[in-house]
């Protein structure tokens, strides 16, 4: 349990999250995985570093009970700054990184694909911004990576999610498998990238991220005074409170685990 490191071949590093029982990251999860890719990245010897997940799925976001436990603000902080580090870490990586997903990337799971340089999808995979369901904002910076803008704000304002096959055919998926395939066809293409010399591939990456059209980090630092804003307001805890709640009635809707 926990973030883990490997390097199954020459020049390959795979980072594997593991937060039992949907990968929803407590705030010290967040920084772990921050220092895993960046510790990666740094190292001479690797060229490329694939993002993995064991489990049910890739990424369910921040581990909302901790927020709901914290009287205070302070596991509300560390969940903002934290996940800040884990996205960053990742589109900083001085190597480029490519995402495995598996089953469902919700929340801070689209964070970090959505700042990765590459995503291998297996065929249950599913991405998308439960946030309004949830009490929270946020990770529409990284959305708008991989889907057109109008689609973006379709889904973040309804909450729905798109599948591989749908992202696929955006260009925001580079391969689409089926779930035993899916480490196989990350790692492939990982080695394709790792066979470049090392300090070239360094500066490609250095020099893709020096052209970005979008400021990521800048943008999601905005997008979370509007979360924090949420939280003071009151309005985040009373919509977390009725998860899982039809706000019209009280029929149950969705059938994903609490957290975000």
């Amino acid at each position: 349990m926990g973030v883990s490191t490997a390097s199954p071949e020459k020049g390959i590093c795979v980072v594997t999250v593991d937060f039992p029982p949907v990968n929803a990251l407590p705030v010290q999860g967040w920084y772990d995985l921050a220092d895993a890719v960046r510790t990666a990245g740094r190292d001479p010897e690797f060229r490329c570093v694939v993002l993995t997940a064991a489990g049910r799925g890739f990424n369910a976001g921040v581990d909302i009970k901790e927020l709901q436990q914290d009287v205070g603000h302070r596991a509300l902080v560390g969940a903002n700054r934290g996940c800040y580090e884990a996205f960053a870490a990742v589109y900083e990586c001085e190597v480029p990184v490519v995402a495995a997903v598996n089953g469902f990337c919700l929340g801070g799971g689209i964070g970090l694909v959505g700042n990765a340089d590459a995503i291998v999808a297996s065929d249950d995979a599913t991405f998308g911004l439960p946030e309004l369901d949830r009490g929270a904002l946020g990770a529409a910076t990284h959305l708008a990576r991989l889907v057109p803008q109008h689609l973006m704000r379709a889904l973040y304002y309804t909450s729905r999610t798109a599948t591989a096959q749908e992202l696929h055919a955006h260009g925001s998926v580079w391969q689409v498998v089926p779930r035993a395939e899916l480490a196989d066809a990350a790692c492939g293409l990982a080695r394709e990238i790792a066979r470049k010399d090392g300090y070239l591939i360094r500066l490609a990456k250095a020099a893709i991220n020096g052209i970005d059209p979008v400021d990521v980090h800048r943008s999601y630092r905005f997008e979370q005074g509007f979360t924090f804003e949420a939280n003071l307001s009151g309005v985040a805890d009373r919509v977390r409170d009725t998860f899982g709640k039809d706000p019209f009635g009280k029929a149950p809707f969705g059938k994903e685990d609490q957290q975000s």
